[in-house]
């Protein structure tokens, strides 16, 4: 389960990147994924948009098993 959360966090990475930030895996447990955002994102005022409408939306589709994301 961690390596497909991987693979599709690899997808979304480039496009967080762009804008100066990134994303970091931390944990993948009972259907909930741990990230931690980092560079601008992590003091980005659209960091829980970029995480609930980007990060988990992707997630979702590509695992239908996560439940929710969450930052660390």
């Amino acid at each position: 389960m961690k390596e497909k959360v991987q693979k599709s966090l690899d997808k979304i990475r480039p496009s967080l990147q762009a804008d100066g930030g990134d994303v970091e895996l931390v944990e993948v447990k009972d259907g909930t994924v741990k990230v931690r955002l980092t560079g601008a994102c992590s003091g980005c005022p659209m960091s829980q948009m970029t995480l609930k409408m980007g990060i988990e939306r992707v997630l979702k589709k590509d695992i239908p098993e996560i439940k929710e994301v969450v930052s660390v």
